[in-house]
């Protein structure tokens, strides 16, 4: 056997190899994505429980959620909307679609995220009674490196904050990725949103003196991480403000959603 001959088999098996590999990869990406959304809807949920300080760890998390109900909210009107699926809403890709979000102005996009879409996804836990306990809001901005999105909740009274969590960012870690430390996350329950009517909760830089006058709307800075710091305030301004959650808040408050 020539050394040609020898060279075309061995490329012939290799490409036969290729070939079988491919098939078995994508065979088992198709195979898997079901599995692999199951997974990724059970996190959504952990982390939504964890921003309301409702996740109890070795309980089901379906059973923990089944206590929350889904709802989408036109952020136009600030009132529930009923002929939106939020089971089918795509938030983020409502975002990049010009017919489902409108383009903010620079003095608008506290956040970083030039455009916001007409309708976000919600989540509602309810009490014993029936009655609203806490609303469970999606939020992102960017931070130093990356676009931050967690989830803020909110007590019955819209002003009260129950909690918040990142689910996903790509901050430096020690500094900006200390969003993720439950310390600094057991910061925020029982700050409030608005002072006069304004949105004024925020980090400062340093610790909060809880003495201070300024202290219910305060939060300690994450050390070393100002711009991620200043990100966090800035996009809680944006969603928690006139462009963002505040009319679905204040029709809240009032009875009204």
């Amino acid at each position: 056997m020539s050394s040609n001959e020898g060279t075309s088999k061995t490329l012939i098996v290799a490409f036969s190899l290729s070939i079988v590999c491919a098939i078995f990869v994508s065979a088992a990406t198709v195979m898997l994505k079901p599995v692999q959304e199951v997974n990724k809807a059970l996190d959504r949920k952990r982390n939504i429980l964890a921003a309301a300080g409702m996740l109890e760890e070795g309980k089901s998390v379906e059973q923990q959620f089944s206590q929350i109900s889904t709802r989408i909210v036109d952020l136009r009107t600030g009132k529930f909307v009923e002929d939106v699926d939020p089971k089918k809403y795509d938030q983020r890709k409502a975002a990049k679609d010009p017919a489902q979000s409108e383009k903010l102005t620079a003095e608008q996009d506290l956040a970083k995220i030039s455009r916001r879409e007409h309708y976000a996804v919600v989540y509602v836990a309810q009490n014993a009674a029936g009655d609203i306990d806490k609303v469970i809001l999606p939020i992102r901005g960017y931070g130093l490196w990356s676009t931050l999105y967690g989830f803020i909740a909110v007590e019955a009274d819209a002003n009260t904050i129950a909690g918040l969590g990142f689910y996903e960012h790509g901050e430096t870690p020690g500094l900006g990725g200390e969003v993720d430390n439950p310390r600094w996350k057991a910061f925020w329950p029982g700050k409030e949103v608005y002072r006069d009517g304004d949105v004024a909760v925020g980090l400062i830089k340093g610790s909060v003196d809880p003495a201070g006058a300024n202290a219910p709307w305060q939060v300690d800075g994450l050390a070393g991480a100002t711009l991620t710091s200043r990100g966090v305030t800035n996009l809680l301004h944006f969603w928690l403000g006139k462009n963002g959650f505040e009319p679905f808040l204040n029709n809240l408050r009032n009875g009204d959603a």
